[in-house]
């Protein structure tokens, strides 16, 4: 049931991001994250979303729906963050998950960007597991000489 529910938010997540063609030829540019642009810095709806996150110490985050609320339906939520994480939970992440370079720097919503910090990226399909469950989908990236986990999720 859990991997089954978690193929649906995937699914719905590919399916609301991903271009649609028109019947003209067309295609929509892909759903884009909107929100309040405001820039949280409170835990506990992190933590209660990723009880792996339980041990974080401070974050810096923001959310909101994929395209617009006029369409009707059921909305698929984002969540930007950048997490500082005690140097223990860091070790326990990159021993259990074995994380390798991303090659790359996580895509964040502009507002969270000046706070992301400076790499290399540490990913994974594995490390992804770790912060992904049935309704949300991660993907994340350790950087531990910073302590930093970002994480860049998307759910419903």
């Amino acid at each position: 049931m859990r991997f089954t529910r978690l193929i649906a938010v995937l699914m719905a997540a590919v399916l609301t991001a991903g271009c649609q063609a028109w019947g003209d030829g067309h295609t929509a540019a892909p759903a884009e994250k909107s929100g309040t642009g405001e820039l949280r810095t409170d835990l506990e709806p992190l933590t209660k979303r990723f009880p792996a996150l339980a041990d974080a110490e401070q974050a810096r985050w923001m959310s909101g729906t994929f395209g617009s609320d006029r369409a009707p339906g059921p909305s698929t939520y984002w969540i930007d963050a950048v997490i500082t994480l005690p140097e223990s939970k860091i070790d326990e992440l990159r021993t259990a998950h074995v994380p390798e370079s991303a090659g790359k720097t996580p895509e964040v919503v502009d507002g969270l960007r000046a706070e992301l910090p400076g790499g290399p990226f540490l990913t994974g399909e594995r490390l992804d597991r770790a912060f992904g469950h049935d309704e949300w989908g991660a993907k994340a990236y350790l950087v531990p000489d910073r302590r930093a986990l970002v994480l860049v999720a998307t759910g419903t």
